[in-house]
């Protein structure tokens, strides 16, 4: 017997500020906030979302050493990445490497790549290849 596990439904970050992580992910990458259970966040994209955990609230349970800044995601948009490097600019984002040519889950993604307010690399990729 083996287990079918279909989608990731959500995945939970750790964070210094929640207000500085829904800036940049709802006000610079057009997520939307989301409020639920005990004065909890996250950020909705699609039919997923991504549980924000303050470091300083104790909440149980959470991964063995949760840290802010060890994330490292890959996000796909349909806005061409001319659009994504202009927005991130205009926020003051720096882009560290791209756009670039990569294997996503699915084929070839062309990426750029910045980082959150807490250090976490983000890629954010169109998929197939648009260099």
């Amino acid at each position: 017997m083996t287990l079918c596990i279909e989608r990731i439904d959500h995945i939970v970050i750790t964070v210094n500020d929640i207000e500085q992580t829904i800036w940049f992910y709802c006000d610079v990458l057009g997520m939307e906030e989301i409020e639920f259970g005990d004065n909890k966040k996250a950020l909705g994209l699609g039919n997923q979302k991504i549980n924000l955990h303050e470091k300083t609230r104790d909440l149980s349970p959470v991964a063995a050493n949760p840290v802010p800044g060890s994330l490292d995601i890959c996000l796909i948009s349909s806005s061409p990445l001319d659009e994504i490097s202009a927005i991130l600019e205009k926020h003051g984002i720096e882009i560290e490497e791209g756009p670039v040519l990569r294997q996503g889950a699915q084929g070839e993604i062309t990426s750029v790549y910045c980082r959150d307010p807490d250090g976490n690399l983000i890629e954010i990729a169109n998929t197939g290849n648009h260099l």
